[in-house]
């Protein structure tokens, strides 16, 4: 990014904040507020999706194992095309990527109740259209996420409170994503849910290619066209694998993402299909989870660049992980159920805000599309398993066994990995950008 698109696009420079005041600073936040409320509307929507789809396959066809289908037939897309997408995204540049792929996810949302209400809805054509969806998502996200570091130097933010707002924002998707699509699929059934999908992906695609300011989101990479795609995507492999601590948390995220995907998509809908309380139980566990985790998400963006970041993250997953699977299986009434998410979003609520910190932090901006690529789908790689093998698990051996052994994994692995002596780097480039980072010598 350029000195002279920052002063004339973003309105940073201090000549211009001291000659118009108030809006000066609204056009130095129009960046950051607008990204911010592109990933909203496009969270929220995938969030009512979250609960509306599998509810809909649950309840249509009685089958735990298609409705793992359904979710791996989604995310397998989304893991593959967004770990090769980060060339592109930096070549192409992510504001350009973020609208398309927005518009081509409403399209292919708004598909599914049109062709339902058509008689023309089989269960084929539902897993292609599903499939299309999280194929162009991964690139959508990734679009959006590299191009927070940029918001935030336009805003005059701090990058660590840049990425807390980020997770804020997330945290709030999901509150009200969840909790809306329980209410909606329980009043007007769960089609209701993917319209609204298809509406926030077309307004997400809307916010990006217009309310942005002109300057922002350009391509990344400069190379020379002839240096080709494979060998832009292995520089940033080449990076990715010199970072030792960027692949420990790749790792241990990737194996709490499987358990996550696998307790989102089949573990808690079948849990409230046969204790009785039905999707609204979904969307108020999701949404009170959620509620607690953007308090704790505002805390980080407060006072997290004050905190030992070691020490709260593992706290953060302590708390986030093994509680919300042993509950379910304990058969707590919902009261207790309600209590433990509230603890387990407030412990999750500090995750985002680090992970992010210090991917960007470590990753240097023409190479940010590559390795977040690369390091989001090697952490996602595992989402696209964990409905397909809990719902295995759950028609072999039942349910409740199921979420003891998955918790217990859970708690494993974020304890084990606590013990590994690449966490002390957490804090050794904290506060510093990329560019600063020793990370970010030229890859040869």
């Amino acid at each position: 990014m350029t000195g002279e698109d920052t002063d004339n696009d973003a309105g940073t420079g201090t000549g211009t904040d001291a000659g118009i005041g108030g809006s000066s600073r609204a056009r130095r936040l129009r960046p950051l507020g607008g990204l911010l409320a592109a990933m909203a509307v496009a969270l929220t929507g995938t969030r009512v999706s979250a609960v509306a789809l599998p509810w809909f396959v649950l309840v249509t066809t009685g089958s735990a194992t298609q409705t793992g289908l359904v979710a791996f037939c989604e995310m397998t897309p989304y893991v593959v095309v967004k770990a090769l997408a980060g060339p592109l995204v930096d070549r192409t540049g992510p504001r350009v990527v973020s609208w398309s792929t927005d518009a081509v996810s409403a399209a292919a949302a708004g598909a599914i109740p049109l062709l339902h209400a058509a008689g023309l809805l089989s269960f084929p054509v539902l897993l292609a259209l599903v499939a299309v969806i999280g194929a162009v998502r991964g690139p959508g996200d990734l679009a959006k996420e590299i191009m927070v570091p940029e918001a935030a130097e336009r805003a005059r933010v701090p990058l660590e409170r840049a990425t807390g707002l980020s997770g804020v924002t997330e945290r709030l998707a999901s509150t009200l994503g969840p909790a809306a699509g329980g209410f909606m699929v329980a009043l007007l059934g769960p089609l209701t849910g993917l319209v609204l999908n298809a509406v926030c992906f077309a307004l997400g695609s809307l916010i990006i290619a217009f309310a942005l300011p002109r300057g922002m989101g350009h391509p990344a990479d400069q190379a020379p066209a002839a240096s080709g795609y494979w060998r832009r995507f292995g520089e940033g492999f080449a990076f990715l694998r010199g970072e030792p601590l960027l692949l420990t948390i790749i790792v241990m995220v990737g194996i709490t993402n499987l358990l996550d995907a696998a307790f989102g998509t089949v573990l808690l809908p079948v849990w409230a299909e046969r204790s009785g309380n039905g999707p609204t139980a979904i969307g108020l566990s999701n949404g009170v989870w959620s509620a607690t985790a953007v308090a704790g998400s505002l805390v980080a963006a407060a006072v997290a660049h004050r905190m030992p970041r070691r020490v709260v993250f593992f706290a953060g997953f302590l708390l986030a992980g093994a509680p919300r699977f042993l509950v379910l299986a304990s058969g707590a009434p919902m009261w207790a159920v309600l209590a433990v998410f509230a603890v387990s979003g407030a412990g999750g609520g500090f995750l985002n805000p680090i992970l992010g910190a210090i991917a960007f932090e470590r990753v240097p901006h023409a190479l940010r599309g590559r390795v977040n690529a690369l390091g989001d789908a090697m952490a996602w790689a595992g989402i696209p398993l964990g409905g397909l093998i809990a719902g295995a698990a759950v028609a072999w051996s039942g349910l409740a066994p199921v979420l003891l052994v998955a918790g217990a994994a859970y708690f494993l692995t974020t304890n084990l990995a606590a013990l590994l002596p690449q966490w002390r780097e957490m804090d050794r480039l904290r506060g510093r950008g990329a560019h600063e980072s020793p990370a970010a010598e030229p890859v040869a």
